[in-house]
């Protein structure tokens, strides 16, 4: 699943013939400007939108996921409202806390995430497809892959449909796939292999912000050459 970072990245991924497509926050983020993280909720759900109507507009329409990080801050009910609104079909949040000024993001207690993921569960009512991303690898977890289980399980119990342990490497994902008994959705980076991933037991495989990176990097490229030598 490809994660467009807007409307016309989203529309060439379906042309392309992929069946779904996930947004990453990361890409969407750059698109406007913003820090990864630093997006106003208004400003997200607006380019969730823009993304989802381009892709509507085809002759085959794809479904779109959106990742929407922790939320905003925002109540489950007015997530899962904003959500529809913008057409989206599920959603990615991520078990990370925010950043304090000057300090580093951090996990959330996975008995408080699993409470605040079976409130969204509910609120969504079937309507919502809602992958419970995990950062034990992320965040550096003492035991990476025994967090990552033991959250998951909780996750799972609490309605989420599908799971996503973010960094996990291929060798874990099978692990994952065979003691959570739900997808398991990997995060392919530069060095993996979608293949690879596939063959560990990966039943869904998103790029993060890696897409949108190297298209910015092409219009970097490509801006360095327009400009005029001195």
């Amino acid at each position: 699943m490809p994660g467009p970072w807007d409307g016309g990245s989203a529309k060439e991924f379906a042309l392309a013939g992929f069946e779904a497509l996930a947004t990453p926050s990361h890409g969407v983020a750059a698109s406007l400007g913003y820090e990864d993280g630093a997006t106003p909720p208004d400003e997200m759900f607006a380019a969730v939108a823009r993304i989802v109507r381009a892709v509507d507009t085809l002759e085959h329409p794809v479904p779109v996921t959106a990742d929407i990080e922790r939320g905003y801050g925002l109540p489950v009910d007015e997530l899962v409202g904003r959500l529809l609104e913008a057409g989206a079909v599920g959603c990615n949040l991520e078990d990370s806390a925010p950043a304090e000024p000057g300090g580093a993001a951090r996990l959330v207690e996975p008995e408080r995430q699993a409470d605040w993921l079976a409130s969204f569960h509910a609120a969504a009512d079937g309507r919502i497809f809602l992958n419970a991303r995990i950062d034990s690898y992320l965040r550096g977890a003492d035991d990476p892959l025994s967090d990552a289980l033991e959250r998951g399980r909780l996750y799972v119990a609490a309605g989420a449909e599908s799971v996503y342990p973010f960094g996990a490497p291929a060798r874990d994902i099978g692990v994952l796939a065979a003691e959570l008994g739900v997808p398991v959705n990997a995060f392919c980076g530069p060095a993996d292999s979608v293949r690879g991933l596939a063959e560990a037991g990966a039943t869904r495989i998103t790029f993060g912000g890696t897409l949108a990176a190297r298209a910015f990097t092409t219009v970097r490229d490509l801006a360095t050459s327009l400009r005029p030598v001195n």
